[in-house]
């Protein structure tokens, strides 16, 4: 029977591609991962099912036989705004991505595209997608969109949530890594007048700082060696909605100034360009280092901490909203035993209790690590305590030796010095490879290699 003709009522995602053989390739990949599907081949077959089953996601090719890909898409968000589409392309100009992200699009792909690139994109579409259509409640004022959990320090995050969300004004997020800082910046941007527009994300820690300005500002075709192309920059394409500044503690002192004057001034001169631009745009910052100890420590400059801490929301450790523990295990849960294929409905009592007991160092993704290997390894409609790892149910026995660290070496130094110790430590511990001394400190490797290239210099 052709969907079309009988419609299932609700679709996780519309997938609209008039190539047979990609629109079967696509629709595979998405139903293997546990998605609801409804596909069309054309802009008309697609807007039809679009009004009739309004999905969250889209993944829309922009050349369609009856029609533009980018006009149906403004089709699409005039009747439901707050629709994730992610549009996918074998036009591979600078100005297609821009014009694309400017009318709406969640996301741009250029074919050929890997299934892992594919499944990225929808995963994320399809979190930013819950974000914006909340579920209240009855009798309670209900989480965000995206978030678990009904605790004290949780209801707190949810309210200044709401309350950013309302303004203009720039929102510093703090947290520990792992708390879900960048859900809270799409949470701001979900419930803003901006909704619609692009949410772009720049990680400052990750970028080398000779490549910086290019991704931030852009670039145009000859600029500098390599430069074979123009690219749009972080700026222009969130001109519209917002541009999330992840890790901003982690930018390299001799960008933060430019950085400064971009804020003040809402102009971007991309690279090359004989002219700046304006740019209307959102900033939301985030890092997990507490900034004003940067601030202190002069790696970050004082007056673009106060100009992006307008707004200040802190996201709370995991440990500190224990009541939260079980419905969070239990949702993370559902979602593994989907993307694994296996059967698993729910945690027996004696598991909840053992994670309930964890300090989760690394919050909650310490926690989807931990069941998404204990769902990997073993399978049944109940998860078990015994089916838990090893260095959950017995942390002492697990704890990684620390030699060269205790109390007495750490004493009476400050904050940068133990910082210091305690990655030289770990990377003695590694032998020397800073990839896996980043991983255990959950940092970006480009953190590393700064802090020590810093300290060579001293």
């Amino acid at each position: 029977m052709n969907e079309a003709a009988s419609p299932p009522i609700a679709a996780d995602i519309l997938l609209i591609e008039d190539t047979p053989t990609l629109r079967a390739i696509y629709d595979a990949h998405l139903r293997s991962s546990g998605f609801v599907t409804l596909s069309a081949a054309s802009a008309a077959e697609g807007l039809a099912l679009f009004r009739k089953t309004d999905p969250p996601v889209v993944l829309l090719d922009l050349m369609l036989p009856d029609g533009d890909g980018i006009d149906l898409m403004r089709e699409m968000l005039a009747l439901q705004p707050r629709t994730a589409v992610v549009v996918i392309t074998a036009d591979r100009s600078t100005e297609r991505a821009v014009k694309a992200m400017r009318a709406g699009a969640h996301d741009f792909l250029v074919k050929p595209v890997s299934e892992l690139r594919l499944m990225t994109a929808i995963a994320n579409a399809r979190a930013a997608a819950q974000l914006s259509r909340p579920q209240a409640v009855p009798g309670r004022e209900a989480p965000l969109a995206g978030f678990i959990g009904t605790s004290g320090p949780m209801r707190t995050v949810y309210a200044r949530i709401r309350s950013a969300a309302r303004s203009m004004a720039p929102v510093f997020v703090t947290g520990e890594s792992g708390t879900g800082k960048e859900l809270c910046a799409q949470a701001v941007h979900a419930l803003s007048p901006r909704a619609a527009a692009p949410f772009i994300t720049l990680d400052c820690g990750a970028i080398p700082v000779e490549r910086f300005e290019s991704e931030l500002f852009g670039h145009l075709r000859g600029a500098f060696p390599g430069a074979v192309t123009d690219k749009a920059g972080a700026a222009a394409l969130a001109d519209g909605g917002t541009l999330f500044l992840d890790e901003i503690c982690d930018l390299a002192p001799e960008l933060q100034p430019k950085l400064l004057r971009f804020l003040q001034s809402a102009t971007i001169q991309p690279l090359g360009a004989a002219r700046p631009q304006r740019v209307d745009l959102r900033v939301i910052a985030a890092s997990a280092q507490p900034p004003l100890q940067a601030v202190h420590d002069g790696r970050l400059r004082e007056d673009l901490y106060y100009r992006l801490r307008v707004v200040p929301i802190e996201m709370p450790p995991l440990r500190q909203r224990p009541d939260d523990i079980a419905p969070l295990a239990a949702e993370i849960l559902r979602r593994f035993a989907i993307l694994e294929g296996r059967a698993f409905t729910r945690l027996s009592p004696a598991a909840e209790a053992v994670l309930r007991a964890q300090p989760w160092n690394g919050n909650v993704r310490e926690l989807m690590n931990v069941l998404r290997a204990a769902t990997v390894t073993h399978d049944g409609d109940e998860l078990t305590e015994e089916m838990l790892p090893e260095e959950i149910r017995f942390p002492a026995e697990h704890a990684p030796p620390c030699p060269g660290l205790n109390m007495t070496t750490l004493a009476g130094r400050s904050l940068a010095e133990i910082e210091r110790l305690v990655i030289e430590d770990c990377l003695t511990r590694h032998d020397g490879s800073v990839p896996r001394a980043a991983r255990e400190l959950d940092v970006a490797p480009s953190t590393l290699y700064r802090k020590l290239d810093a300290w060579r210099k001293d």
